[in-house]
């Protein structure tokens, strides 16, 4: 009797611990998507919110301004050249504006790439908006060829009521591209990006 009790104690044990492994696994496979998601709603991990033309219509100059810097990268052996045509720019809260980078093929083959992108500091990402980016499509560039890419983006006025806020004088958008493409051929880059997400 003491046997059959201990061994509905083992069963129970391995099935509720079965039960909690399968649960873990299925939490891995969404927590990809699910931390995505609430970045994008949160601004956390220094993600930008995206804006429409409509509900950037609603949004009204504040009189106030901020410092926006405008940094550039290529991930290691991408063959790019890519800029901000202007390093810094002081805007007006709640006006829209356009930044405008330059990217450049240095290679002898056509490649598509696309854009990775985060805000510093954190806390202000979900104040900055962007209503038209390169980021939201792939960019094909031939051999030699450049192209001036614009981001039109305005920054929330409601981060002038938020304390986390109330020190930051500068906000950074910050690009990286990444190979997704060579040749018409899709790099390994790209495979990771598309099961890990880009951004945009």
């Amino acid at each position: 009797m003491a046997a059959r009790t201990a061994s509905g104690r083992n069963r129970k044990v391995a099935l509720t611990a079965l039960a909690a492994a399968l649960a873990m696994l299925g939490l891995g496979f969404a927590s990809v998507p699910l931390y995505r998601i609430f970045c994008q709603v949160t601004g956390f991990g220094g993600t930008t919110q995206r804006a429409d033309e409509a509900k950037a219509a609603t949004v009204r100059d504040s009189g106030r301004t901020i410092s926006i810097r405008f940094d550039a990268n290529v991930e290691r052996g991408m063959p790019w050249q890519f800029k901000p045509l202007q390093h810094t720019d002081t805007v007006s809260i709640g006006a829209r504006d356009m930044a405008l980078f330059w990217a450049k093929n240095t290679s002898a083959q056509t490649v598509t790439g696309t854009a990775s992108f985060n805000v510093e500091p954190e806390q202000a990402a979900r104040y900055f908006n962007k209503i038209q980016c390169f980021c939201f499509t792939e960019q094909t560039l031939k051999p030699g060829e450049e192209v001036r890419m614009p981001v039109l983006y305005y920054v929330d006025p409601a981060i002038l009521d938020d304390p986390d806020n109330k020190d930051v004088e500068q906000i950074t958008l910050s690009y990286t591209f990444h190979v997704t493409a060579v040749g018409g051929k899709e790099s390994a880059g790209a495979k990771a990006l598309d099961r890990n997400g880009a951004g945009g």
